[in-house]
């Protein structure tokens, strides 16, 4: 072992024997390790420090969004304000989607599948 090691291995140790751990978040619990394999390596940090400051990628604000609004139309009555909330979400979806650069998949938003095929299968 260097000497390096000993050094930091000797306050370690002494550290435990004060307590100086026995406080720490999470002490007791088991560690969560977080799936970054799909992260590029050069990211990884980045990601990590945005993701401890509450900080989410665009697309993924954008998505918490979606779920919201969503939530938010399944409770109001039919009326105007609904009406509103249904064309800002359509627009929301579509901006996802493009930002996405894939279809819209109505898989994710079921409530819509049913609306959507009506409109189309009646323009036939």
């Amino acid at each position: 072992m260097d000497a390096f090691a000993a050094i930091a291995e000797r306050r370690i140790l002494e550290a435990m024997e004060r307590g100086d751990f026995d406080d720490l978040p999470g002490k007791g619990k088991p560690i969560e390790f977080e799936d970054d394999s799909f992260v590029p390596e050069d990211m990884r940090m980045a990601l990590k420090i945005c993701r401890n400051a509450g900080c989410l990628p665009p697309e993924l604000e954008m998505r918490q969004e979606i779920v919201r609004l969503g939530d938010l139309v399944r409770t109001l009555a039919d009326g105007a304000e609904k009406d509103q909330r249904i064309k800002e979400l359509n627009l929301k979806l579509l901006r996802f989607n493009i930002a996405a650069k894939r279809p819209l998949n109505l898989d994710l938003f079921p409530e819509y599948e049913d609306r959507a095929l009506a409109r189309l299968t009646a323009r036939k």
